[in-house]
């Protein structure tokens, strides 16, 4: 079977935001010994009042196989998901999923002192576009969503994979998947109540 361009997610607006993320994260692994002083999370910097760290440290990482971890994930939730991608939706559930996640990390684990990565986020969009396949009546949607419900419940009881630990060259932040998990269900209500006050509104 011939797989076509066609059968990929590649309007305007379904692949915008996807590449600016990727963009960013390529000019941040390769200026990394330049920027991440003053963009990588530290939750000392931040509790100073450093707060846009909150938001830029996720573009950073720790080595180059992490980098290539997070940026093939984001493009495969962009062909599993990109269908529902739009400019608006895929940044509000990028940056709740960014803010929720690193605010959980800075009030609720206090023993992670710095954090790098786009895998809390990815965790956000997962569920979202888990959701999304859901509401599109889609089987797949609930095996995917109870999957990624199962991981973050195995990695909260057994710890993460060590062997993953190895290839980032860092403890994996399994708390980080937790809070961006609950950054794209946050980010879902989000979407929920803006469509019905466009709705309410329109039919005024």
């Amino acid at each position: 079977m011939r797989l076509s361009l066609s059968a990929f997610p590649i309007s305007v607006q379904q692949v915008t935001v996807p590449a600016i993320v990727l963009i960013i994260s390529l000019v941040a692994f390769i200026f990394d010994s330049s920027f991440s002083g003053f963009f990588v999370y530290q939750r000392s910097l931040v509790t100073q009042g450093e707060v846009w760290r909150v938001f830029t440290g996720h573009f950073f990482h720790t080595n180059g196989a992490h980098f290539l971890l997070n940026s093939a994930a984001v493009i495969m939730l962009w062909a599993l998901h990109g269908h529902f991608y739009t400019i608006k939706s895929y940044l509000i559930v990028f940056m709740i999923s960014a803010v929720i996640c690193a605010a959980g990390i800075h009030w609720f684990s206090p023993n992670i002192e710095q954090y790098v990565g786009l895998s809390g986020i990815l965790h956000g969009l997962f569920i979202w576009g888990a959701i999304e396949d859901i509401k599109a009546k889609e089987r797949t949607g609930y095996l995917l969503l109870i999957g990624v419900i199962l991981k973050i419940a195995h990695e909260q009881y057994y710890g993460a994979s060590e062997d993953v630990a190895d290839l980032i060259g860092a403890n994996v932040a399994i708390n980080a998947h937790l809070w961006g998990a609950l950054g794209g269900v946050l980010a879902i209500l989000f979407l929920m109540a803006i469509k019905s006050f466009s709705l309410k509104k329109t039919l005024r």
